[in-house]
């Protein structure tokens, strides 16, 4: 499902949304899918760390505030969605083992050997307690399951942490949106459009200033490699 069909989606079922731009876009699409697509959008960002779930999820608590979502299905999903990811990279870590898990992360475009590293000495340091705080750290959310499945961590001590960390930290963003609500609604309604452009520079520029760094390490890496040889 490519951009242009879930376009047309949002656009076939809120035709008249009072909101503008890629703003308007992302509510009234979230608001066809319905919180489903929240969890959906949640699972997608444990496997694709540059897209933060900062971002969905108080579009979620915004349309629960707005009376186009329900708060806690919404919350119920992203925090099922997170746990789904996490269990799938506790099963990549337990069935590769620690190298070829390395490996195949550093192949991941734009991901780092670098990146699995600090997931791992995050682990070793805290264990369980990794898993609970890690939730809450942007990348390391994302890998520090893999780790625990490597160590073969009991499974449900690892599942109950998950759920912990993930329903405190989807929690607080659902319930940022919806608490600022009131004061959101009539922002959106007025500058929606001008503020869909801010978002997406940002959010261009955000993307630019990753693609930059990561691929300026690689040079650096491969001089360093050829100045050796």
């Amino acid at each position: 499902m490519n951009l242009t069909t879930l376009t047309h989606i949002a656009e076939q079922y809120h035709p008249d949304s009072e909101y503008s731009g890629f703003i308007g876009w992302v509510l009234s699409l979230m608001e066809s899918i319905g919180e489903l697509g929240v969890g959906l959008a949640i699972l997608i960002e444990t496997f694709v760390p540059p897209i933060p779930s900062e971002a969905v999820l108080p579009g979620a608590g915004f349309l629960a505030y707005d009376g186009r979502m329900n708060a806690w299905l919404a919350w119920g999903a992203a925090t099922v969605a997170a746990l789904l990811g996490a269990w799938m990279w506790y099963g990549i870590g337990a069935l590769l083992g620690r190298n070829r898990t390395r490996a195949l992360v550093g192949r991941i475009p734009l991901m780092e050997f670098e990146d699995f590293d600090k997931a791992e000495a995050f682990f070793q340091k805290w264990g369980g307690v990794a898993v609970l705080v890690g939730r809450c750290v942007p990348l390391v959310r994302s890998f520090i399951s893999i780790p625990a499945g490597i160590e073969k961590m009991n499974f449900a001590k690892f599942s109950m942490y998950t759920l912990a960390g993930s329903g405190v930290w989807n929690g607080i963003w659902i319930g940022l949106g919806y608490a600022f609500g009131p004061a959101i609604k009539p922002v959106l309604e007025q500058w929606s459009g001008i503020i869909s452009n801010l978002v997406l520079v940002v959010i261009a520029l955000l993307v630019l200033w990753f693609v930059v760094v990561r691929l300026n390490k690689l040079m650096k890496l491969r001089k360093q490699t050829d100045s050796a040889r």
